[in-house]
């Protein structure tokens, strides 16, 4: 035999033999048992189901669908990859090492609408619909600017009750849809994902009753409205109930023609929907990597895609850009890093720079002048990644990716 055939049967061998590299804590995240879907009862909460159901959800619950584009848009794969390296804790890191260090399910990074690193962890594959968690408000927020758009809401600046008249009365129904984008009701709301906070309680009333009854419990502010951020996931499920009102139909199906299929997704997407025929809003929107890389990109181009105009660009600048905030709103004052807009996290610094966030890992994160996108979804350890190192070094990731094409 030739040495070099000898060196590629060599290789092939080992190929064969050698475990695949172990994801972080895969038998803790059920692996030996295939990773598992759990129940509707314990799919959020527990980790031995984590995988499974974050990449099944709309297999364990009822659920609305958009449909795919019939063209979907090409996502063309860069012929040379870029390294992509990174600071964290004083070290220099790869990719490579970000995916060995933490509990990622998936990666995507896009640069002028090209895939410049696509992988994926614990068994999934590019046509699993990940669970998005909160990155869902951000898709909330496109429908309202959508819904401005074409005069279905007259102002930002109308009460919520005005359209949603079962609210009349409550503070929710009397805060402005702005200062709801902005999550700036005023309205006291523990959300800590323990099982026995104010969201907890809510979503038990809301599948006991409806969404109006969970959001008519809350019946006073701390603060005036428009005065401070203060995040809470129902405020979202009141412009979910605005939607439907000016709309006349599911987000889902208002959606499907406006946003998922003018993008050119190439799968269904799923909507996790209430008793009441609600979307759950806050939470539980379903799609593959790409698609969601896909939204980033519109969202990249100020919603723009081929010549056409997809989104309404002024809305998505209002939304997305800290300068258009006021200042309670900006980052590093809404919280210790992030400003917030109209359900979207600004980045710190002088270019505008933008996320979509959900717990435990879910992101997708925008850089406009570099058209650069970069995708996360996750099983972490915790719901808020800011109690484990993800958070920081998912950070120091995106920081190490802008700095390789431009500068912060």
């Amino acid at each position: 035999m030739q040495p070099g055939r000898i060196l590629i049967s060599c290789a092939v061998f080992f190929a064969l033999v050698l475990p695949a590299r172990a994801a972080p804590d895969e038998e803790l995240l059920g692996k030996a048992a295939g990773y598992p879907l759990g129940s509707p009862a314990n799919w959020f909460y527990d980790e031995r189901v984590r995988v499974g159901s974050f990449s099944h959800l709309d297999g364990i619950l009822p659920h609305y669908t958009l449909k795919k584009a019939a063209a979907p848009r090409p996502l063309p794969k860069i012929s040379s990859a870029p390294k992509i390296e990174y600071r964290f804790e004083q070290q220099g890191l790869s990719l490579d090492d970000f995916l060995n260090r933490q509990r990622v399910t998936g990666f995507l990074l896009i640069k002028d609408g090209q895939v410049l690193a696509e992988r994926y962890q614990y068994d999934r594959k590019p046509d699993n619909r990940f669970v998005s968690h909160s990155i869902a408000k951000s898709i909330v927020s496109i429908a309202v600017g959508l819904a401005l758009a074409e005069k279905k809401i007259a102002s930002l600046d109308d009460a919520i009750a005005k359209y949603v008249p079962q609210l009349a009365g409550n503070p929710y129904g009397e805060t402005t849809i702005r200062n709801m984008l902005r999550m700036a009701s005023g309205v006291p709301f523990q959300e800590s994902y323990d099982g026995d906070d104010d969201l907890a309680k809510f979503t038990r009333a809301r599948i006991a009753h409806d969404s109006v009854v969970a959001l008519r419990m809350f019946t006073t502010r701390e603060v005036e409205q428009g005065a401070r951020f203060h995040y809470a996931s129902n405020q979202t499920v009141a412009l979910t109930l605005l939607l439907r009102a000016v709309t006349g139909s599911s987000m889902s199906e208002y959606l499907t023609t406006r946003l998922w299929q003018p993008m050119g997704a190439e799968a269904d997407a799923t909507w996790i929907r209430m008793r009441d025929g609600t979307e759950v809003g806050a939470g539980s929107f379903n799609a593959v990597l790409r698609d969601y890389g896909r939204l980033g990109m519109l969202l990249a181009n100020d919603g723009a895609l081929d010549g056409r105009q997809i989104l309404p660009k002024d809305y998505l600048r209002d939304a997305t850009d800290w300068h258009r905030q006021p200042e309670a709103f900006a980052p590093r004052k809404a919280t210790p890093y992030f400003g917030y807009g109209y359900q979207f996290w600004l980045f710190p610094g002088e270019k505008r720079r933008f996320a979509l966030l959900g717990v435990y890992g879910q992101s997708i994160f925008v850089d406009p002048e570099l058209k650069l996108v970069m995708v996360v979804t996750a099983v972490a350890k915790n719901a808020s990644v800011g109690k484990e190192s993800l958070g920081r070094e998912r950070d120091a990731l995106w920081r190490g990716v802008v700095g390789r094409f431009g500068s912060w």
